[in-house]
């Protein structure tokens, strides 16, 4: 007889059960996650650019006034329109290369009763440059039907900490999109609007945009520069032309230098410009100091990249002739001014509060020319040299068509250099930033 215990059946068939039920729950277990069905993030489409400062896109034409496209700077570069995950911060962080720039505003329509218009200047309404805005956003709230006291100005502000105060009294009085028109405004604003993302901050002639609340606008004064170095060159009789310049190792100032140069160059090749930089944009002694200095070199027209006028008063004075800017000069040296590279700010102050009005608003950078009537020159003056009308239309022909622009080689800098091949142009990130913050070409000369 046997001693092995009996099975029990009813034991046996249990334990089986309990074995496949625990088969069966870590099945479930493990297999849970890649049972569910994925999502992926929606889409959001963002708008790639070149990367800044050279970023210059164009508004839309249907959405805005402003014609199709500082900038500087020549059709813009066209918008590639890509997907990325709406999960990814990159879409609305600037990077080195360039900030995505979101396809769909975010900012909602406002009521043309509701909005207010901020502008920080760092002159007078009265100087050249801050007058050339302040006259351009006048013009843009005339058309609008804005009030007064929709459109709030702060004048006279230095590129310090007081600019960041002046922005802050902007956005504390309600303002849905402030403009600065100094280069050197540039990190306040940039500061300013990474705190208050709802308000729109536009910024005048640096590169920077955060591709959500703050771009930058400017224009292509380089092509009107040309132009008026026409003039400088046709009237000329000793072949020495003076400059009187803001600031070194800016390409803004730099790369109007070398394109007046050019535009005298185009029609005297013999004649030499010749710098002196004063580390000001605003200084009306030093300005007319400086262009005193220069006429006592035997330099008988005086162009110019300061705010005032004292530069083409000393040439009056002296007897001799001088090209102003910003605005037309001929005013106040009515015996000495024969042109003026000019703006027509109101364009971009237009079409940007346009947008905002119909919550297209985009943090895309303007660029503009004389293609879309950004710049240009003051009309010529009497004392003008014979035969400059004709030579100045040739060469706005020449830029209109798209065919030639002012950069466009052989350009040799004034060390003997080849920086520009022939028949190639410079790119607009080396024209506003890049190969121009240093270059000064063959042919001038800094004092």
């Amino acid at each position: 007889m046997s001693n092995t215990p009996k099975r029990n059946p009813k034991i046996i068939a249990l334990i089986v059960v309990l074995v496949i039920a625990v088969v069966v729950a870590l099945y479930f277990l493990l297999n849970q996650g890649s049972n569910t069905p994925e999502t992926s993030p929606t889409p959001v489409a963002v708008q790639t650019k070149t990367p800044a400062p050279e970023a210059t896109l164009e508004p839309t034409p249907e959405v805005t006034d402003a014609p199709a496209a500082q900038a500087t700077e020549a059709a813009a570069p066209e918008v590639a329109v890509v997907l990325v995950p709406e999960a990814t911060e990159a879409a609305a962080v600037q990077t080195s290369e360039a900030p995505a720039v979101l396809a769909v505003s975010a900012f909602p329509p406002v009521a043309l009763e509701d909005l207010k218009v901020g502008m920080v200047l760092i002159g007078s309404k009265d100087d050249g440059f801050s007058g050339a805005h302040y006259n351009g956003l006048e013009g843009t709230k005339n058309e609008l039907g804005l009030k007064d006291e929709q459109v709030l100005y702060k004048f006279n502000v230095p590129e310090t900490a007081e600019c960041e105060a002046a922005l802050r009294e902007l956005v504390d009085a309600g303002c849905q999109i402030i403009f600065g028109n100094s280069w050197g405004f540039m990190n306040y604003m940039e500061e300013v609007a990474s705190e208050f993302p709802e308000v729109i901050f536009s910024h005048c002639s640096g590169y920077k945009n955060n591709g959500v609340n703050f771009n930058n606008y400017f224009g292509r004064i380089y092509q009107a520069r040309y132009l008026a170095g026409i003039a400088a060159g046709l009237k000329t009789q000793t072949n020495k032309i003076g400059y009187v310049a803001a600031w070194a190792d800016n390409a803004e100032v730099n790369g109007g230098i070398n394109a007046f140069a050019l535009g005298i160059q185009s029609v005297n090749p013999d004649a030499v410009v010749y710098v002196k930089y004063i580390s000001s944009w605003f200084d009306p002694t030093l300005e007319k100091q400086t262009a005193v200095a220069l006429l006592s070199l035997d330099c008988d027209v005086i162009g110019q990249h300061v705010d005032t006028s004292m530069p083409q008063v000393a040439a009056q004075e002296a007897g001799k002739f001088g090209c102003g800017y910003n605005t037309d000069m001929t005013p106040d040296a009515p015996d000495a001014h024969l042109t003026a590279p000019i703006w027509h700010w109101s364009s971009v102050y237009t079409a940007q509060v346009k947008d905002v009005l119909a919550g297209t608003w985009l943090p895309i950078n303007y660029f503009l020319g004389l293609k879309e009537n950004m710049v240009d020159i003051s009309p010529l003056s009497k004392n003008v040299a014979p035969g400059t009308e004709e030579a100045i239309e040739a060469a706005r022909e020449k830029m209109l068509s798209g065919e030639w622009d002012v950069f466009t080689g052989p350009i040799f800098s004034n060390t003997g250099e080849l920086v520009v091949k022939d028949g190639e142009s410079l790119s607009d990130s080396d024209i506003t930033g890049g190969l121009m913050t240093n270059l000064l070409i063959k042919g001038v000369e800094v004092r």
